[in-house]
């Protein structure tokens, strides 16, 4: 029976539930800690604001979620597992490494000139999805990777390269980071190159393109889209998203999208601005409620079945964790 690890210990697969596949309790873009004015929330209010989130999530019949942060922006497991603990939701952490204008770059940059960083990586995913992450004794249960805008950088290949690797050894899945709904489809060629079968990795941010031809080449090929920015209408508006996934499931390929928000519940510092947060809706950005509430309505008015909405957010999830191809109709 197929299992898969939370920062509470390992569950079996069937018990996930309704499960959101792109939710961040927490982030801290690299250099947070240089700006000393600003630090941000301490833990208790950090605390405080992922349980109450949790709780609205589970108030819509949510039961888990993934937080896909990888290990250079911010990633704090100990919070998750608190959380966790005190709301009995299931969440499950990732291991990998951002991309590279946004990540920690730098701190690769010596073992890059040495040629031996996609070996250091490989060793730390494989570390954090088999033995635990630190002295934690929480494991992964995803590898993360990211790529930029239009491009794929060396150093985001030698992340890819890394995953890949021990995705093999691990047998792990595999989630991405795209940017403005490019370069998955390089991504999921690079994988596949390497290995990896399709059904094991997921698409992130494909929301973020209203390309149909786009969205079909990574589905032909067998991996999952991940329709998960649900409510960034300040980078997509999610009247495109919606218009997209609708085409996508007038083909019956629900099978194949995974959905979430990407919301951000708390940072480090105070990378955005204060007077931008407070001038947006906070009903629906950075809410992870916002699909059940406000999307569903909208797609089962479009002619979407509930049958079809229950595939993407129960069926998929634990097909895609237990390694199990998607089911084609």
């Amino acid at each position: 029976m197929a299992t898969i690890n939370t920062v509470s210990g390992p569950i079996r697969v069937e018990e996930l539930g309704v499960t959101l596949m792109h939710e961040h309790l927490l982030i801290a873009y690299p250099g947070w800690e240089a700006d000393t004015l600003h630090p941000g929330p301490n833990r208790e209010a950090i605390l405080a604001t992922c349980i109450a989130k949790v709780k609205s999530m589970q108030a819509c019949g949510i039961q888990s979620m993934l937080d896909p942060c990888p290990n250079d922006l911010g990633r704090d497991v100990q919070l998750a597992a608190e959380v966790a603990q005190r709301t009995g939701f299931n969440i499950i952490c990732a291991t990998g490494l951002y991309k590279q204008d946004e990540g920690g770059f730098a701190h690769w940059h010596y073992r890059r000139e040495l040629g031996i960083a996609v070996d250091a990586m490989t060793e730390l995913f494989v570390h954090e999805l088999t033995r635990g992450i630190g002295d934690s004794g929480i494991r992964a249960g995803i590898i993360k990777i990211a790529t930029g805008v239009g491009q794929v950088t060396d150093y985001e290949y030698q992340v890819l390269e890394a995953a890949a690797a021990a995705a093999l050894e691990t047998g792990a899945p595999i989630t991405t980071h795209t940017d403005e709904g490019t370069m998955g489809d390089v991504q999921q060629q690079f994988l596949l190159d390497k290995g990896i079968p399709a059904h094991k990795i997921i698409i992130g941010h494909s929301c973020g393109s209203s390309d149909h031809a786009y969205h079909m080449g990574i589905v032909e090929k067998g991996s999952y889209l991940g329709f998960d920015r649900f409510g960034l209408d300040v980078l997509t508006p999610d009247q495109q998203r919606i218009d997209a996934l609708i085409k996508l499931l007038r083909k019956d390929l629900q099978q194949q999208i995974v959905i979430s928000h990407d919301s951000v519940w708390c940072t480090r510092g105070e990378p955005f601005p204060a007077d931008l947060l407070n001038s947006v809706d906070t009903d629906v950005l950075f809410n992870p409620t916002h699909f059940h509430r406000h999307i569903i309505p909208r797609l089962l008015a479009a002619g979407v079945t509930e049958a079809q909405i229950n595939t993407m957010l129960v069926d998929n999830p634990r097909r895609f964790f237990a390694g199990e191809a998607p089911r084609t109709n």
